[in-house]
């Protein structure tokens, strides 16, 4: 099973980042494969409706649709920016809302957040679980946020708290076991439609599962 990591932010040495890339050795060391890859790694410029018609979709763009496309599940690590989504963040989201088929459908994602203060970027998580269920991605329950992240990590990596380091263990491990779940066993599958640009066979309701 294929797992993209994506680190939400772009800032060299981000603890997001280092979150990101913890994740990802997880990720491989639970026996998937995992994807790594920054938001800086996709280029792209402010969303403007006037761009996509004349040009269409940027480069990177195209390439983040390709690797969420490729994926079976995505993890993200994002910074909090005024308890919100990061705008460099929310715009890649608003260029991929753009390309069909939409990449984010039904991709089962776990939102991973760290920062220096109290809550861990917490609130962050919160506003960037809108646009991502909007989209129609299964977004998982529980959501791991790092406090006091800038102290947070041993020299190795990893967590220098042995609580959160099982925790985050443990919450990508659930994860992966039901997008796993969710790929392999296809008598498990559940969809739920919300994105209005979506076009199925069934009905679509505002919240309809079938």
């Amino acid at each position: 099973m294929r797992v993209l990591v994506l680190s939400g932010s772009s800032r060299t040495g981000s603890v997001n980042a280092r979150l990101a890339s913890l994740a990802a050795a997880l990720v491989s060391r639970a026996g998937a494969l995992a994807d790594a890859a920054t938001i800086a790694d996709f280029p792209m410029p402010p969303y403007d409706g006037d761009v996509e018609a004349d040009d269409g979709l940027p480069k990177g763009a195209l390439a983040l649709c390709e690797r969420i496309g490729a994926a079976q599940a995505l993890v993200i690590a994002s910074p909090e920016y005024n308890a919100s989504v990061p705008g460099v963040l929310k715009n890649a989201i608003d260029w991929v809302s753009r390309y069909r088929p939409q990449p984010f459908k039904d991709k089962q994602s776990l939102l991973l957040s760290a920062s220096p203060s109290m809550v861990g970027g917490n609130r962050g998580l919160w506003a960037l679980r809108v646009p991502l269920e909007h989209l129609g991605a299964r977004v998982y329950p529980d959501m791991f946020s790092l406090a006091g992240a800038h102290h947070a990590f041993a020299d190795d990596g990893t967590l220098a708290d042995q609580g959160l380091s099982e925790r985050l263990t443990s919450t990508i491990g659930s994860f992966l076991d039901l997008a796993e779940a969710d790929t392999r066993y296809l008598c498990l599958q559940r969809r739920w439609y919300e994105f209005l640009g979506d076009r199925t066979d069934a009905p679509v309701t505002a919240r309809a599962q079938d």
